[in-house]
């Protein structure tokens, strides 16, 4: 029992599901509505939060981080996945839209600062937004930095991780022809915008199997198959935002502006053994950044429900709870 909020924690670690106060479908431009949720205490500290991909969406379980006593959570599916229509849009689908979502939603719901809670993809939104507009931020709690730099598409989808997982690499590599090798991302960009949507099926589950086996330090063996149309969305979604660096102006445009948010608090949640986004970045993230606390944690990969991920985010947000009153 935690005394502070009258909330039952199971197995000590997180708060119980917590029921959404509002739901909507939001308009935001170009044909596209993204699906905002609000959880938690409605005069609660705003923190906004940003899933991974590109092309995931928000779980209820992302709820279960933040004292609904205290926060008041707002969740929202980015254009084109989860509940946001038109699913699998990549149509007007672009960084610098997402952000412009953000402030949208904001605005639309009478915010003046967040604090940004964000993982692996979200890590990268989290950032970018924060250096986008500083002003509206509080601080931010990041978990499996990605940075959208070309070294770390390279360790991904050039071999690097494949080095530690060769019969899974060689899975995903199958469908390619030889000469297509090389750029594995415009390889699979031709197959999952071919028009033809069992090829794009067959290759969404592909892309999406690839990241799935790698994503638990605990996982043993091949993944079960992702519903054919979540992994074609989600394969999609994120081979366009990587066929286009992420749509950043510069390789480590995050880094090189990073001196516009160094005010601002951070907690750095990061796997050791993080084979999708390996804990370089979050270290270069860290260095030099004298109010950004960095946790490495050990034997422990990349996903949310990784148990030493999760309790470090819930210890975060529970030590805020004195720092933003």
């Amino acid at each position: 029992m935690d005394h502070r909020s009258g909330q039952k924690r199971e197995n000590g670690s997180l708060y119980p599901p917590i029921e959404p106060f509002d739901q909507r479908m939001m308009e935001v431009g170009e044909g596209h509505r993204v699906y905002v949720e609000q959880s938690g205490h409605h005069e609660g500290v705003p923190v906004l939060v940003l899933h991974g991909g590109p092309g995931g969406g928000c779980s209820p379980m992302m709820r279960r981080f933040f004292d609904p006593a205290h926060y008041r959570t707002v969740m929202f599916d980015q254009r084109g996945c989860g509940r946001s229509r038109p699913s699998g849009s990549v149509e007007a689908n672009t960084t610098w839209h997402l952000i412009a979502d953000i402030e949208r939603i904001r605005d639309r719901l009478g915010i003046d600062r967040f604090i940004l809670f964000g993982g692996s993809w979200g890590s990268t939104l989290a950032l970018i937004y924060a250096i986008t507009h500083p002003e509206r931020v509080r601080g931010l709690v990041l978990r499996g930095v990605f940075l959208g730099t070309q070294g770390e598409l390279d360790w991904f989808y050039g071999g690097g991780a494949g080095r530690f997982f060769p019969e899974m690499w060689a899975r995903f590599l199958a469908p390619l022809a030889e000469a297509e090798r090389g750029d594995a991302i415009a390889a699979y960009h031709r197959r999952l915008f071919s028009g033809d949507r069992m090829e794009e099926a067959r290759a969404g589950r592909i892309w999406a199997n690839w990241e799935n086996a790698l994503a638990s330090v605990h996982h043993e063996g091949i993944p079960g198959e992702a519903p054919s149309d979540y992994a074609r969305t989600f394969a999609r979604l994120e081979n366009h935002y990587f066929t286009h660096r992420c749509f950043m102006d510069c390789d480590d445009w995050i880094l090189r502006n990073r001196r516009v948010i160094e005010h601002l608090p951070a907690v750095i949640v990061q796997g050791r053994l993080d084979m999708i986004c390996p804990p370089q970045a979050a270290h270069r993230l860290a260095a030099g950044w004298d109010s950004a606390d960095l946790h490495v944690i050990p034997m422990a990969g990349h996903a949310l429900s990784e148990p030493g991920i999760s309790r470090a985010l819930l210890a975060a947000m529970d030590a805020w709870r004195t720092i933003f009153p």
